[in-house]
């Protein structure tokens, strides 16, 4: 559809407008991030800044970039915009991107804004710049293998009958309701946008949507009483919500949070209305940051005190404790811990992580044959067979057919090579794109976030992400991208297209046997026991 008039869709079908599938399929990717956009008029993919591309005009010369891409060459991407196209190798990446790297001393909150207004950069978010993002449907199995992990750390294996309480419903919070709902648990999500939490009650993420606490409250206690599992998106802050809730001396048994912390676009202060906070976005953004900075110290104070007061207290990697924290000091915030540290590093010392795969036909058929080979294949595999049960029956697809998948070293490879042979014998309609979450292994150096508190204090070592990029490169991907959020994190990409050819079966186990086995060692090396068994297991490293 028209880019000028902000509605992108992406293609379906087996009509190819690029010179082969592997370049249609990364176009259709690109047209599905703005399909799911939060806000597709300005390119803007979630987190309220994070970016597909970085102006209609890049987006047009990438789209017919890609349309004249032959095989044996590659497209240059420089923070959303297409540079050029070089003459490289068949087997070689179509596309190698890096968005938003700044040097250190430039890579302030502020020298990011200025640079984005002067058109230099872009806020590439982790899946946004890089055209993998699926909607909401690419994180809900990574928050509800967190919730479930928290469940069975703290809560006998299940969250029936526990209260649930966090906030956050645009691209990457709003697979919270659903999450927590497919835990168990009974669970109240609060945004300050309304539009937000009742786009996901409309896809099927959230059951109700309210906007008064006491009716919120009503049906999540009922709820944790019966041990029923319920969602409800309560329309207010964060700020004001969970200081109320402490007045009123009510814990939740586990407390989060993942809404946007973002000063300019982003964060909602408590103090203003959400209209007046948009025309301040706009007309005066300096004004703003004050009174965000002020909320946010309250939010994550609450959080804190309600850990006090005996809830799990996590923060889910929106960087709430180090904004707050920078705004002017947060009593406490550096109490509550990190998700990854808590729940998510022993999968990753196994390589385990957020696969994904798409139909880039656009079939649902396409994933439906995928689950039953999975379902069959995979069958020792207690936690994915009862992920896909779930998924067929309560996840939505949003735009392009897709599902995710946490699965470690050598099962991601085992996947990707039968789905490649189902392709070669007619049995999909199409190829499908093979990508993952920047939230993997060796993908990311985030010391508040993917990296934070490692055993060997490599928290803040970037080296990872940025050879996992290389190491991506020289084993065939289709696509590679090297991301930096701001002063907080780098992150990595990687992207692949199974178009059912024996050299794609090659590249295939190339690059996903490097992808998740940087992984373990990188975690083997910073001495996780877990990490140094599978290393042994799988014959890594020296």
């Amino acid at each position: 559809m028209s880019s000028s008039s902000g509605r992108i869709s992406a293609q379906r079908g087996a009509a190819l407008r690029c010179k082969g599938w592997r370049q249609e399929a990364i176009l259709r990717l690109l047209e599905n991030n703005l399909e799911n956009a939060e806000n597709a008029a300005e390119l803007v993919v979630y987190m309220s800044v994070a970016k597909a591309v970085r102006d209609w005009p890049s987006y047009e010369r990438t789209v017919a970039a890609l349309k004249q891409l032959e095989v044996g060459q590659t497209l240059v991407m420089q923070s959303g915009k297409p540079i050029g196209v070089f003459t490289t190798r068949a087997d070689g990446p179509l596309v190698v991107m890096a968005n938003g790297n700044l040097v250190p001393a430039w890579s302030s909150d502020a020298h990011v804004e200025e640079f984005v207004r002067k058109g230099l950069t872009i806020v590439p978010g982790f899946t946004a710049a890089a055209w993998q993002y699926i909607g909401s449907q690419g994180i809900v199995q990574g928050t509800y293998e967190t919730f479930m992990a928290c469940a069975h750390k703290h809560f006998d294996g299940t969250l029936a009958g526990k209260w649930l309480l966090t906030g956050g419903c645009g691209g990457m919070g709003g697979a919270q309701p659903l999450a927590g709902y497919l835990a168990g648990g009974a669970t109240l999500v609060v945004d300050a946008d309304a539009a937000k939490i009742g786009r996901r009650v409309e896809t099927g993420y959230c059951q109700h949507l309210v906007h008064d606490l006491d009716e919120a409250l009503a049906i999540v206690l009922a709820a944790k009483s019966a041990g029923t599992a319920v969602s409800v998106g309560l329309v207010g802050n964060c700020a004001t919500v969970l200081p109320e809730l402490l007045a009123r001396n009510l814990v939740p048994d586990i407390v989060t949070d993942q809404t946007s912390t973002e000063p300019i676009g982003g964060y909602i202060p408590a103090s203003i209305s959400l209209e007046e906070t948009r025309r301040r976005w706009k007309e005066d953004p300096e004004s703003i940051k004050p009174l965000v900075y002020a909320s946010m110290r309250i939010h994550i104070e609450a959080i804190a005190e309600l850990q006090r007061r005996g809830a799990v207290a996590f923060e889910y990697g929106n960087n709430l404790r180090n904004r707050a924290t920078a705004g002017g000091g947060a009593r406490g915030a550096f109490e509550v811990p990190s998700f990854v540290d808590l729940y998510i590093r022993d999968f990753f010392c196994e390589g385990r992580g957020p696969f994904r795969w798409i139909a880039v036909s656009g079939e649902p058929a396409d994933i439906d044959a995928i689950d039953e080979k999975i379902l069959a294949e995979f069958a020792y595999n207690e936690a994915i067979c009862t992920w896909i049960d779930k998924a067929r029956r309560h996840v939505r697809f949003q735009g392009l057919p897709a599902r995710i998948g946490w699965l470690a070293h050598g099962e991601r490879t085992r996947l990707a090579l039968l789905v490649n042979d189902m392709v070669a014998r007619g049995k999909l309609a199409g190829p499908i794109a093979f990508s993952r979450d920047h939230l993997d292994a060796a993908s990311a150096a985030m010391p508040y976030r993917e990296t934070e508190n490692m055993r060997d204090g490599s928290d803040a070592i970037a080296d990872w992400p940025i050879l996992n990029a290389l190491l991506n490169g020289a084993a065939g991907a289709d696509l590679i991208a090297v991301h930096q959020l701001c002063d907080y994190g780098q992150s990595a990409g990687v992207t692949l297209i199974a178009d059912g050819a024996a050299g794609t079966a090659v590249r295939l186990e190339r690059v996903l046997n490097c992808d998740t086995g940087l992984g373990v060692l990188r975690l083997a090396d910073a001495g996780y026991e877990i990490a140094l068994r599978a290393k042994t297991r799988h014959g890594l490293g020296l």
